[in-house]
């Protein structure tokens, strides 16, 4: 049986009946370079100004294009037009002061598309408790954007940024636009369907430096648009890849929930060789990254994956293949893996430490240099170490606040790496962020009994010759009696019978 309507199918179906298109608005002028094929887009605008919104904004003002960015908050449109970063991104804020001349912010749709050849959307979708993505923000956004081409003569490119789901472009988006606007799409603008593959953390290099660009066109003019905009925007000659909506809607969850499915597969792996007496998973996938046909990247056994896309793309895809009548127990396998990871992670450093320790967690973020903990594994590992009589100390050298709104004072928060690390009986290394790399044996404390050092991404072996310091790296199998027993158990090969004649 399939899955009650969501929200977004409930938009999909309430906007499918307005495929009878209304093409009274004006014609496109004869003069637009867009329309014509034969022009650039030299001036931009950006609908929504949060953590990719603002760096495609200053990224796009970085290559000298003229930009306006959209926000409903007027405190996020302020911050903007006075050459600050309103989100936490590193270079973000140097690229917006950088190029401040070029870029300028307003709550005004009108001014926005009156003043711009083309207009990327990038506002939340939200997941609701099915997985699917709401349109409701995207919805708001074009509306406006669609009042805004009813008073504009000229061509206009509307490009939706933000994640949706297979349908929605065509049933839910294409169809707002025509009927708000009075116009016609191929004719009097352009749609295209155009995520990006980014992680925070590295957002404006990821943006200038994609593996490839996707692109889901409503018709030949827009999309090649829009590729010219990229031949001119990124630093790398990243190839485009061109298709119809639905192709492009796909294609876009498919790609993270294979990179979560690598993922998951690792972190398998790591388990397997931790329970294995001289087995190390970076020698493992080292080997495995080899085959051309598997690749090194995202292969590094560790805590789960987190943050705001690759959790809920994996659950979106299962969500759509069930919506089909399909099946994706791949993807939802992957999903329960990855849930499990920081409990099961937790039980084992509960057995090892036993009960009334100070426990110091570095790292709480779900990746270094961003401050998001959203589905954040070594927040949920943490969580899951309070209690038991533990002490937990914790320190991020971004996240602290945005974790405090979780764990309020359920934890003690350090002022610094080396204040974390002081009352110790336990340290977990949980985020492979550059300050935690640089520790030195002589930052941790000596104690009468070893200092236990948990570093879940191996990033400390100059550890494990410290006499004060019990180093137990995630993935390496320990030389462990009661497991090498069961080896030499299962492994003994009985010795034949002597020959008579050799007596």
């Amino acid at each position: 049986m399939l899955p009650p309507f969501s929200r977004m199918e409930e938009f999909c179906v309430r906007t499918e009946g307005l495929c009878a298109r209304i093409w009274h608005g004006p014609a496109v002028s004869d003069y637009n370079p867009i329309s014509k094929g034969d022009g650039m887009i030299t001036r931009s605008s950006v609908i929504g100004l949060g953590k990719l919104g603002a760096c495609m904004a200053a990224a796009m003002a970085s290559k000298h294009m003229q930009v306006i960015g959209v926000d409903v908050n007027p405190k996020t449109v302020a911050i903007v037009n006075q050459g600050a970063a309103p989100v936490t991104e590193p270079g973000l804020s140097e690229c917006i002061a950088s190029h401040r001349a070029r870029l300028r912010a307003t709550t005004d749709f009108r001014q926005a598309v009156r003043e711009s050849d083309a207009s990327f959307v990038v506002v939340p979708t939200p997941s609701d408790e099915n997985g699917c993505f709401s349109l409701r923000y995207v919805e708001e956004a074009v509306r406006e954007l669609a009042r805004a081409l009813a008073e504009k003569n000229e061509y206009h490119l509307v490009v939706i940024t933000s994640t949706v789901l297979p349908g929605s472009m065509q049933y839910g988006i294409l169809p707002l636009l025509e009927r708000v606007s009075g116009k016609r799409c191929g004719r009097d603008f352009g749609l295209c369907y155009n995520p990006e593959f980014i992680a925070l953390g590295s957002v404006i290099r990821d943006l200038l430096n994609p593996d490839f660009i996707l692109i889901g066109e409503s018709d030949d003019t827009a999309g090649s648009a829009l590729g010219r905009f990229y031949s001119a925007f990124c630093d790398n000659r990243a190839p485009v890849q061109r298709m119809n909506f639905v192709n492009a809607e796909l294609a876009k969850i498919a790609v993270n929930t294979f990179v979560t499915t690598k993922i998951a597969f690792a972190n398998m792996l790591a388990n397997i060789c931790e329970a294995l007496p001289g087995a190390d998973v970076d020698t493992v996938t080292q080997a495995l990254g080899m085959d051309a046909r598997i690749g090194r990247r995202y292969l590094t056994g560790a805590l789960g994956y987190g943050g705001p896309c690759f959790p809920r793309d994996n659950k979106a895809f299962a969500f759509v293949s069930q919506m089909l009548g399909t099946s994706a127990s791949l993807a939802e396998t992957t999903d329960r893996m990855n849930r499990d990871l920081s409990a099961i992670q937790a039980e084992k450093i509960k057995k090892a430490i036993g009960h009334g320790k100070t426990i110091s967690l570095l790292g709480l973020a779900y990746k270094p240099d961003t401050n998001v903990v959203e589905e954040s594994q070594a927040l949920a590992l943490t969580q899951a170490l309070v209690g038991n009589g533990n002490t937990v100390v914790v320190f991020d050298p971004l996240a602290m606040e945005d974790a405090r709104r979780i764990m309020k004072d359920t934890v003690r928060y350090a002022r610094s790496v080396r204040d974390c690390l002081q009352p110790s009986d336990v340290v977990i290394i949980a985020n492979p962020c550059r300050e935690f790399r640089e520790l030195q044996p002589s930052d941790f404390p000596r104690h009468n009994a070893p200092v236990v050092v948990f570093d879940c991404w191996r990033i400390l072996e100059r550890l494990a010759d410290c006499d004060w310091i019990d180093y137990r790296p995630l993935g390496v199998g320990r030389a462990d009696s009661a497991a090498t027993r069961s080896l030499a158990d299962l492994w003994q090969l009985e010795t034949p019978a002597q020959d008579p004649a050799c007596q």
